[in-house]
C-alpha cells in the first residue's frame, strides 16, 4: 500500500487547497487598502475545506522557503457565518496569540498547538471560548502560555529597562470544559498546579504529561473509569506512582518511556512492576517501557525459551511477566532497553534498536513529539542504510522525509536525517521510487540547505543532490538550487570537499538546458562565482578538480548566450585564461575547457573585436599545434580562428601575426587531424558551424566547419545526422559544393 500511496497523484482538494494559498488574492480573496486580507463577500466554506486551508497553511509556512505567510491569514476565518472551522493543527512560531484571537468564535472541536513558544496567557483566555464544544486539546511545548506580561508602571526609566515582567498565572482551571477528552500538556512549565488545572474535567479519557515531573499523581485515579491512555514520558516514577497507575484499570495505552540520556533516573523497572501491569490492566494494547533500565532479569533463560519460529504468542514470551497478557499487545516500546534484543516479543509492532523493522518503528512513533529519540533512530537507520540493504525502503524515505520536515531546526535530526537520505536515495534503490516521492526528498533537502549553514549538514545535501539526474530531476527546483549552491560557493571560508561538489552540480546543471535557463543563473551571477574560484586556486597555484569544473561550467553557460559571454569578457575572463595557460602548461582537460569556452565567445559577433588583440591571436595560433586531449584543443582553437576569418581581412586590426600566417596554419592543422577522432564535446546545435558555410570570404573557415560536420556525422551518425537535416543543413552544403572560391578537397568532403 505504501507503493500506492507514493505514487498515487495528490488529490483535487489538495492540489485546490495548495493553489488558493498560494494565490489567495486571485481565488478566496481580494486586498483591502493593499495590506489586509479580506475573503470575497459571496464565499461560504465548511470546516472540511477551512480545516484543510488552516493545517496546510501551517504545513506551507513551515516547509517551503518560498512561501509568504500573510500577517492578516487567521482573521479570514474569524466570522463563523462564511468559514467554518473544526479541527486545526498550528505549531511553532507561526502562530501567535492574536491568531487564535481572531477566530474565538468557531466552534473547535480539536486543537492541537504543538510547541507554540509565542503563545501568552492571553491565548489562555481565547481557550475559554472554545470551552463549550473542544473535546481535544493539546498544548505541548507551548512553553509560554502560563505567563503573561505585568507592567511594572510608574517609574518611567525603570519602564525602559524592564518594560514588562513575565508572571505566572496560577488561577487558570480547565472550569467549564465540559466535553474536553483529549489533553495533552507535554513539557508544561514547572511551577503549574496541574492537579487543580485538570481538577474541574469530570471524564478525561486521553492525558500526556511528558516531560513534567509530578511527585503525586494520586489524583490520577478520580479519572479511574474513564481515562484509557496516559503518557508519562520522561518522569521519574517512584512505588507510589506505580501503585496509583495500576489502579487505572480502563487503560488501553499506557507510556512510562524515558529518554535515558536526559538525567538521572532513580525508578529502575523490575519484574514485580510489569507483572503488576499485567495483573491490572487487562485491557492494555500499547505499552512503552522505552529507555528504561531493568533492575534485575525479566527473561525467560534460553533453555526454556521455544525455538524454532519467532513468536507472537504471549505463552512463549521470551519476557516472563508478558506470559499472563491475554493476546499479544498492538504496540510494545522497547527502544534502548535490552529486551528488543529478545526472541519471542508478545507484539505485533516493537520500537527498539535490534533491526529495521523495530527502528522504523520508533522514528513512526516517536518523531512528533521526540526529536532526541527519532535522531538517535534516523541514526540507526543510516548505519542500516549504509552496512546492510533497506527492505522497507519507501516506509524508511518517507519517515526520514517527514522527520526533517517536522524540525526543520532540529540540527541532530537534519545532520543524521540528511545522511540517511543519501544512502536511502542512492542507484541501487533508484527503481522503487516514484518522481513524487523523489521531488520530496529534493524539496527537504534543499530546506536543510536554506536552515543549516552547518558544514556536515551542507556536505550530506549536496552529496544527496548528486543521487539525483540532473538538470532533468531538478528542473522543478532549477533557480533555488542553483541560488542555494551559488551561496555556498560564495562562502568566505569554504570546506574543500563541499566546494568540490557543488561546483560539480553546479556544472551539471547548466549542461544541457534551454538558453533562458542559462540566462537566468547568469543573472543571478553564476559567472562571477565561477571566475572568483578560480582566481582563488591561480593564487594558490592548484590546479584541481573545483578549477577544472568551473572552467568547465563556464563553457556550459556561455554556450549560445551571448550574455554570458559578454560577462566572461567584462569580468576580465581573458586576463584569467591567460595566466591558467602560463601556469598550467601541461593541464590538458583545463585547456579543453578553457577553449571550449572561448568557441563560444567568438560565436557572438559583437563580442569578436575584443578578442582580437596580437596577444590573444598568437596565443590561438600557437594552440593549433597543440596535442592535448587528441584533437580537442586544436580543433577548439581553430574554431575560434574560423569565426574571427569569417569577419574578413578588414576587421584584422593588428600587424601581428599576419592574416595569411595564421590561415596558413590553420590549413596545416586541419590537415592533421584523424577524420575518424572520437570526440570529447557536445553540440546541441549546429547554427554556429553552418553560418561559416555559405560565405567566400574566408575558404579555411567553411573548410574547418566541413570538417567537423563531416567527422560528427561519421563517428557519431546516429545522434548528428538527424540534427544536420533538421537544422538545414544539407542545402547549405549543396550550395557550396557549386561555389567557386571554396577549396577542391572541401567540396569533396562536402560531397
Amino acid at each position: 500500500s505504501l507503493k500506492m500511496a507514493s505514487d498515487s497523484p495528490e488529490s483535487l482538494m489538495t492540489l485546490c487547497t495548495d493553489y488558493c494559498l498560494r494565490n489567495l488574492e486571485g481565488t478566496l480573496c481580494y486586498l483591502l487598502d493593499n495590506e489586509t486580507l479580506r475573503l470575497h463577500p459571496d464565499i461560504f466554506l465548511p470546516s472540511e475545506i477551512c480545516d484543510k486551508l488552516v493545517n496546510e497553511y501551517v504545513e506551507l509556512v513551515k516547509t517551503d522557503s518560498i512561501f509568504e505567510p500573510h500577517e492578516s491569514f487567521f482573521t479570514l476565518f474569524s466570522d463563523p457565518r462564511s468559514t467554518r472551522l473544526a479541527r486545526i493543527h498550528l505549531r511553532e512560531q507561526i502562530v501567535q496569540d492574536q491568531d487564535l484571537e481572531a477566530i474565538r468564535k468557531q466552534d473547535l472541536v480539536e486543537l492541537y498547538l504543538t510547541n507554540c513558544e509565542k503563545l501568552t496567557a492571553k491565548s489562555l483566555q481565547t481557550l475559554v471560548s472554545f470551552s463549550h464544544t473542544l473535546i481535544s486539546l493539546s498544548l505541548f511545548g507551548c512553553c509560554n502560555i502560563f505567563y503573561e506580561e505585568e507592567n511594572p508602571g510608574g517609574c518611567e526609566d525603570d519602564c525602559l529597562v524592564n518594560p514588562t515582567r513575565q508572571v505566572l498565572v496560577k488561577d487558570f482551571t480547565f472550569e467549564g470544559f465540559s466535553r474536553l477528552r483529549f489533553l495533552n500538556l507535554g513539557r508544561l512549565i514547572e511551577g503549574v498546579n496541574v492537579e487543580t488545572l485538570l481538577r474541574p474535567l469530570a471524564s478525561l479519557a486521553a492525558l500526556d504529561l511528558s516531560g513534567i515531573q509530578l511527585n503525586d499523581v494520586v489524583f490520577l485515579t478520580q479519572w479511574k473509569d474513564s481515562l484509557v491512555s496516559l503518557v508519562l514520558y520522561n518522569m521519574d516514577l517512584s512505588e507510589e506512582h506505580i501503585q496509583v497507575i495500576a489502579q487505572l484499570r480502563k487503560l488501553r495505552h499506557l507510556d512510562i518511556s524515558r529518554d535515558h540520556l536526559s538525567s538521572y533516573y532513580k525508578f529502575k523497572l523490575t519484574r514485580r512492576v510489569l507483572n503488576l501491569f499485567v495483573e491490572n490492566l487487562v485491557n492494555l494494547t500499547s505499552l512503552d517501557i522505552s529507555g528504561h533500565t531493568m533492575l534485575e532479569n525479566c527473561t525467560i533463560p534460553s533453555m526454556e525459551e521455544k525455538m524454532g519460529q519467532t513468536s507472537i504468542e504471549p505463552a512463549k514470551s521470551s519476557i516472563a511477566p508478558f506470559r499472563g497478557l491475554k493476546r499479544p499487545l498492538q504496540f510494545l516500546g522497547l527502544f534502548e532497553t535490552s529486551l528488543c534484543r529478545l526472541m519471542h516479543i508478545p507484539a505485533y509492532k516493537v520500537s527498539g534498536d535490534k533491526n529495521e523493522e523495530q527502528v522504523l518503528n520508533a522514528i513512526e512513533a516517536y518523531t512528533e513529539h521526540r526529536p532526541e529519540i527519532t535522531s538517535r533512530a534516523i541514526n540507526l537507520l543510516f548505519d542500516i542504510a549504509r552496512i546492510e540493504r533497506c527492505s522497507q525502503l519507501l516506509r524508511a524515505l518517507q519517515l526520514v522525509i517527514t522527520a526533517l520536515k517536522c524540525h526543520k531546526d532540529d540540527k541532530n535530526i537534519q545532520v543524521t536525517g540528511s545522511a540517511a537520505l543519501f544512502y536511502l536515495t542512492n542507484s541501487e534503490y533508484r527503481m522503487e521510487q516514484s518522481v513524487k516521492l523523489r521531488r520530496q526528498v529534493i524539496q527537504v533537502v534543499l530546506n536543510g540547505m536554506e536552515s543549516y549553514q552547518e558544514v556536515t549538514v551542507q556536505r550530506n545535501c549536496c552529496l544527496t543532490l548528486c543521487n539525483f539526474s540532473i538538470p532533468e530531476e531538478l528542473e522543478f527546483q532549477y533557480r533555488r538550487v542553483n541560488e542555494l549552491l551559488l551561496n555556498i560557493l560564495n562562502q568566505s571560508r569554504q570546506d574543500e570537499s563541499i566546494q568540490r561538489i557543488a561546483v560539480h552540480l553546479c556544472n551539471a546543471l547548466v549542461c544541457q538546458v534551454d538558453n533562458d535557463h542559462k540566462e537566468a543563473v547568469g543573472k543571478m551571477g553564476f559567472v562571477m562565482t565561477m571566475l572568483k574560484l578560480i582566481q582563488k586556486k591561480l593564487a594558490d597555484k592548484t590546479c584541481d578538480q573545483v578549477m577544472e569544473f568551473s572552467w568547465s561550467a563556464l563553457w556550459n553557460i556561455t554556450d549560445e548566450t551571448p550574455d554570458n559571454c559578454e560577462m566572461f569578457l567584462n569580468y576580465s575572463g581573458m586576463k584569467l585564461f591567460l595566466e591558467c595557460l602560463k601556469e598550467f602548461p601541461e593541464k590538458q582537460e583545463l585547456h579543453r575547457n578553457m577553449l571550449g569556452l572561448l568557441g563560444n565567445v567568438a560565436e557572438v559577433k559583437e563580442l569578436r573585436p575584443q578578442l582580437m588583440t596580437s596577444q590573444f591571436i598568437s596565443v590561438f595560433s600557437n594552440l593549433l599545434e597543440s596535442k592535448a586531449d587528441g584533437i580537442e584543443v586544436s580543433y577548439n582553437a581553430c574554431g575560434v580562428l574560423s569565426h574571427i576569418m569569417f569577419d574578413g581581412p578588414e576587421a584584422w586590426g593588428i600587424c601581428e601575426p599576419h592574416r595569411e600566417e595564421v590561415v596558413k596554419r590553420m590549413w596545416a592543422a586541419i590537415q592533421s587531424w584523424d577524420i575518424n577522432s572520437r570526440r570529447n564535446i557536445n553540440y546541441r546545435s549546429f547554427e554556429p558551424i553552418l553560418r561559416l558555410l555559405p560565405q567566400g570570404i574566408s575558404p579555411v573557415s567553411q573548410h574547418w566547419a566541413t570538417w567537423a560536420l563531416y567527422n560528427l556525422v561519421s563517428v557519431y551518425p546516429d545522434k548528428y545526422c538527424p540534427l544536420l537535416i533538421k537544422e538545414g543543413g544539407i542545402p547549405l552544403l549543396k550550395d557550396m559544393i557549386k561555389m567557386a572560391s571554396a577549396r577542391q578537397e572541401t567540396k569533396e568532403m562536402a560531397r
